[in-house]
Formats: C-alpha cells, structure tokens, sequence
C-alpha cells in the first residue's frame, strides 16, 4: 500500500466520522435490565442469551442494509438471581454479553451485592463501560460517569445512573466509604456539558419507572429525572423490573424499561436530523416466550461456550430436597402485595429455626416461585439468592408494637419492603396506626414480656427501609436463608400447600 493511499484512507475515515447538517441520522437502540443472572434458558426454553444474541444479529443486520447505526445498552442489576451465575460471580453473564459486544451498562444496585474487587473482575470480563456518575469512594467517582460514541459523524452521549436506594437494596458488605450521592443532582450538573458535545443525550439509568412520580419509599426514578432535567432525549431504565410496552414520553423525554430477566429485547428506531430527536418505532421484542409461535433459534456458538458454566452449577444445586403438590408462590406480583405460602413458608422456617414468636421477610428478597413437584437446592437459591444471615433479636411487647407499627404503615404494597411474617395476626388502622387486634404466637400481646425475632440480617440492618435493629442486641448464628428454607423442606419432605395459607391474618384498615 503506497503512503498516498494510506493518507487517503485517514482523510476519508475523518470525513466520514464528521457531522453533517441537514443530514438524517439514523439509530437503532437495543436494550434490557434487570438480567439477574439469566444466561441459560429456563426449564421452558425461555429467554437466554443464546436466543438473544441470534435476535440482536439479526437486528444488526436489518440495520446495516437500511444505513442505521445501533447501540447495545444495559440498564444494570445483571448480577444476583441464578445459582449456577451467583455462584461462579456472574462470569457467564458477563463474558456471554461481552459476546454479544453490549456497548455500555449502567451499574446497578445488586452489582453491590459483590465486593469491589469482584465488581473490577466483572469489568474485565465485560470488556464494555460500567457507567455511573454518582457512585462515590473517598470523593471519586468509582466507575465512568458517561461516554460519547461518534456513529458515523453522530455523537450520542450515555449517561449512567445509579438509584440513591443501593444501600438499602444490596448486601454493600465490605464496601467502605462509597458514597451514593442524588443522581439527578448529579445529572443536573452534567446534561448541560454534554448538550454543548453532543447530538443525542441518552441516560441509561437504574432508577426505576415510577408513573407519575409515585415512588412511595424509594427514591425517586425517571420520570423525576426527565420531568426535572431538560436535555435528556431518551432514559433508558431498569430497577423496577416493568415492562413499558409504550415510552413513556416526560419533558420530551422518551422513557422506555425492558422488564426483566431477557424476557424482552427493547428496541427504540429514532432518526436525528440538526439536533431534533423523532421517534420512529419503539417495541419490545419477546425472547422465546413459553406461548410464542416463532421461536428464536439458539446461537449455537454461544450456546456451546455457556454450556460449561451451567453444568459445573448443576452439579452442585440439582439435589431434590423435597417436593410440593401445588406453585409456591413467589411472583414479584403478587409476594409484593399479599401474603403467600411461600412467603409463610420462608418466614416459618426462619422462626422455627431459632424457636422465634416470629419469622420476618422483606418480599424483595423473595425472588422467584417454586412450581409443583420436586424442590431441588437451585430452587431454593433462586427464591433466595442473596446469601443473607437470619439473624434473631429480642424486643420488649412494647417495642415489638412499635416496631410492628412502622412495618405495617411504612412498607406498603408494591414494594420490596413489603413484609411476609408468621407467627403474628394484627388487624392494624392504617389512618391512625393503631392496633385493635395484635396477637404473637397465638397469644395477645403482653407489653413486658420479650419477644424473639427471626430474620434476614439484611432488614435487620435497615435494608429496603426496614426499622434498624442493631442497637437491640442482634445475634448471628451464620445460617444463610437458602440453607435454613432447605433444612425447613428437607424435614417435611412433601409439602401440602393448603398447610401454609395464605391465611389472612394481617388485616390492613385504611
């Protein structure tokens, strides 16, 4: 190659990456959230990344021929929810979406179940941008607060950020001085610096989609975010694990979410042309759903690659401990609104292990439902994928009602706050926080008599907005969750699920 044709091909290659006025750009965002350890196609053949990566090459290809650039994002939380991924730190999941070439991911708030140290390993892996620009230790940002790609002249800005909730909503054990500071302070400070860079402005964000603003306890999420900072041409969201079928359109703001667990593959079409953003198609794309007509074919290549990571797990967790004639019930619809047997299931084994009056759950950390038929240990460890210590400590009967009032006024339904507990029947008045009825271990409650609490070390320490109890003498035994609710099954072999209700027996009057 002679050096006049080198010189040519770098003044070609700058030509091409310069922006162009009156120029229609096209771009195709594909997008999920919420992965929570999902590498492998479920007992049904759903989802997966395998079926994933054939969909996203097919995209890419139908992009390619109609001149339209795309980005592959993720809006965080791939950690936590598998055993066969929690086990071996998620590596599957990463390396498998390094594969699929994700051009950037928004850190989540479960990518602090993890110590830093695990977090850097996962970069690695990776190969693409942990982006948050309101993670802080020792006064440093901790990850990238954004990066600026140039598609062909366009420059597209992604914005990471980060729900102020992570130390409520993550184990965070072993991380010290890390500093979770207001995203939309922080995004306040840096929409208008990218504006002046760059043609589009996206936040890719784990905050949550609350409609309205209604976010209840948590902190607020996008719609906040876009209703509060102009400039924000499209938030592409997770946290609250939803599907947006339609964007919610805030500001100007396009704001779309991907539900949860690859179940979906987002995919927003826009054309820019001087720095006006249309939206041409937005849609979510189901991946192999259990009822779907045309399946998706599996990648074969990533599949083979995947394959040894699931088998070393299956080796270990693919033990039946018990079995179950009914579905106990985890589903985040329902375990987040009502009692269920699972939730009482959970919760009993808590109590019965350390001889408690009562067993309690936050149903955020109930994760999964186990269907009819054997239990096996991975079941268990989906239901309950957080690894926490139930701890116990003991209150007053003056105490306990307090403590009682808080749980029952301040972690509403929706949330996963939201308390599954055995061992108490309460009928409680919403309006002015009063019981008529409050009985523990089938007796009326007594005032001076002191009561003992079974329950993860996680809500014992404040986590998800529960009242904090380590000043009250909190004992830990080191007994993981998983491995209490595998002893509790283990011992009643088959379960009859009309056995553990729900019963009813937390009555709400507003």
């Amino acid at each position: 190659m002679t050096r006049f044709m080198i010189v040519l091909i770098f003044v070609l290659a700058g030509c091409a990456s310069k922006y162009e006025p009156n120029k229609s750009y096209k771009l195709t965002l594909l997008h999920t959230n919420d992965h929570h350890g999902r590498f492998w196609s479920n007992k049904d053949g759903e989802w997966g990344l395998s079926a994933r990566s054939t969909l996203i090459k097919s995209i890419r290809k139908e992009a390619n021929s109609a001149n339209a650039d795309v980005l592959l994002l993720d809006a965080g939380d791939v950690n936590t929810g598998i055993p066969q991924s929690d086990m071996l730190d998620a590596e599957p999941d990463f390396k498998g979406m390094s594969r699929l070439q994700y051009d950037a991911m928004a850190v989540g708030n479960h990518e602090f179940d993890n110590n830093l140290e695990v977090i850097r390993k996962q970069e690695s892996w990776a190969g693409f941008p942990f982006l948050s620009a309101n993670i802080y230790k020792d006064g440093k940002r901790l990850f990238k607060p954004y990066i600026i790609k140039n598609m062909h002249g366009l420059k597209v800005a992604i914005l990471g950020l980060t729900t102020k909730d992570t130390p409520l909503k993550s184990k965070m054990e072993g991380h010290v001085n890390v500093e979770f500071r207001d995203p939309i302070e922080e995004a306040k400070l840096i929409v208008p610096e990218l504006r002046k860079k760059v043609q589009i402005v996206i936040a890719l964000t784990h905050m949550g989609h609350f409609a309205n603003e209604n976010h209840g306890a948590d902190s607020p999420g996008d719609v906040t975010l876009a209703r509060t900072v102009s400039g924000i041409d499209i938030i592409i969201g997770g946290h609250t694990q939803i599907p947006l079928f339609k964007p919610d359109i805030q500001n100007g703001t396009i704001i779309v979410q991907a539900y949860e667990w690859g179940k979906y593959l987002g995919k927003i079409d826009v054309v820019s042309k001087n720095g006006k953003l249309e939206l041409k198609n937005y849609e979510l794309i189901p991946i192999n759903h259990k009822d779907q007509k045309e399946k998706i074919a599996e990648d074969k290549e990533l599949k083979e690659f995947l394959a040894p990571f699931k088998s070393q797990g299956d080796k270990t967790l693919l033990v039946a401990v018990g079995k179950s004639d009914e579905k106990l019930e985890g589903d985040r619809a329902v375990v987040r609104f009502k009692e269920t047997n699972l939730g009482n299931i959970v919760t009993e084994a808590y109590r019965s292990k350390f001889g408690a009056d009562i067993g309690l759950a936050n149903a955020g950390g109930i994760r999964d439902s186990i269907p009819a038929g054997v239990i096996n240990y991975e079941s268990i460890l989906t239901v309950l994928p957080f690894g926490n210590d139930i701890v116990t400590v003991q209150l007053s009967g003056m105490e306990l009602k307090a403590y009682l009032s808080r749980v029952l006024s301040e972690l509403t339904p929706g949330s996963g706050s939201y308390a599954q507990m055995t061992g108490v029947k309460a009928t409680f008045n919403l309006k002015n926080k009063t019981f008529s009825k409050l009985v523990i271990a089938n007796k009326p409650i007594e005032m001076k008599k002191i009561y003992t609490l079974a329950l993860p070390s996680f809500i014992a320490g404040g986590g998800d907005n529960w009242p904090d109890l380590r000043s009250k003498n909190l004992q830990s035994f080191g007994f993981m969750d998983a491995d209490v609710v595998r002893e509790y099954i283990t011992k009643h072999g088959t379960f009859k699920t009309n056995e553990f209700g729900p019963f009813d027996n937390i009555k709400i009057l507003k």
